[in-house]
């Protein structure tokens, strides 16, 4: 891939980004993969959420984008998004599992599972 200093037009930065976005969505779908998998391992919701694994892992993103020289801030809210977004789907997968042992879910892990749609477990 061309570095950014040597491109000579417009479609040639175009053309890198595409190549680098297309490289991030490949990179989400494989840490979807390993999210799905550590779905398995949760047994409530508690599991699911991980307030302190959340926070942690945070201020970890948050401290590489400063060596990388990105925006805490832009990066703490894609991975805020991405947790969000994955808490939602392993939530689904909490109550499917709990529907299906017969145990029946709590109200809220009707609600998240309804609000995350097809299950696909997820972690943040």
């Amino acid at each position: 891939m061309i570095e950014p200093q040597d491109c000579k037009s417009l479609d040639e930065v175009r053309s890198a980004i595409d190549q680098l976005d297309r490289s991030l969505i490949a990179t989400i779908s494989r840490r979807q993969d390993y999210v799905h998998s550590a779905a398995s391992f949760k047994n409530n919701e508690e599991q699911v959420h991980a307030s302190e694994r959340q926070r942690t892992m945070l201020a970890a993103r948050r401290q590489w984008a400063e060596l990388e020289g990105v925006s805490p801030d832009l990066i703490e809210a894609l991975f805020r998004t991405m947790v969000q977004h994955f808490i939602k789907a392993e939530m689904a997968v909490l109550a499917e599992n709990m529907r299906t042992e017969g145990e029946g879910p709590s109200p809220s892990t009707s609600a998240a599972a309804a609000a995350a749609g097809p299950s696909q477990g997820s972690d943040s």
